[in-house]
């Protein structure tokens, strides 16, 4: 597999990695409405992706609607990506840990959200043959080459920063 540039990722890498998986084990998920993995796990469900929340925490308690597991191997089902919602120091681990499930749990991508990133994780990952993306949001990407930030707004030149100027007739 080739080494990616993680500081730029083109629109197909990150569009492949998301028409092709379906189930997301979600490390860090929070039954808590107001933190952000709460309402990216809820949006990548509208969205069609089935997403097991993992947090230790909460294992064996519904978030969303699915089971918490307290680690990727308690899962039981096949999953194609784990999404890192923990600091950057924790995602080391965390990969190592994907790396050794990734035959049993078909894992073929690692995703670390916003503000999270290890290089050298990111390199071990690699080297066993999965996708990595770091410091972005699955959520935000989905949007983005989706079109839907149009739906907030955005380039659509509906919501403006500059003065509506009036007309004196």
């Amino acid at each position: 597999m080739q080494k990616m540039n993680h500081d730029s990722y083109p629109n197909a890498y990150i569009l492949d990695i998301l028409k092709s998986v379906q189930v997301i084990a979600m490390v860090g998920a929070s039954a808590k409405w107001n933190r952000p993995s709460y309402f990216a796990m809820k949006y990548l469900q509208e969205k069609g992706y089935r997403v097991i929340p993992v947090n230790p925490g909460q294992a064996g308690k519904e978030i969303l609607g699915e089971r918490a597991y307290a680690s990727l191997a308690e899962i039981p089902v096949p999953f194609q990506m784990v999404d890192i919602f923990r600091a950057s120091e924790a995602a080391g681990g965390i990969v190592d840990e994907a790396i050794a499930l990734k035959d049993e749990k078909q894992i073929q991508v690692v995703w670390m959200q916003l503000g999270v990133r290890d290089d050298a994780a990111a390199e071990r990952a690699e080297a066993a043959g999965l996708k990595v993306v770091m410091n972005r949001c699955p959520k935000i990407e989905f949007g983005r080459l989706n079109a839907e930030l149009a739906w907030g707004g955005f380039d659509t030149r509906v919501i403006t920063a500059r003065r509506r100027q009036v007309r004196l007739t």
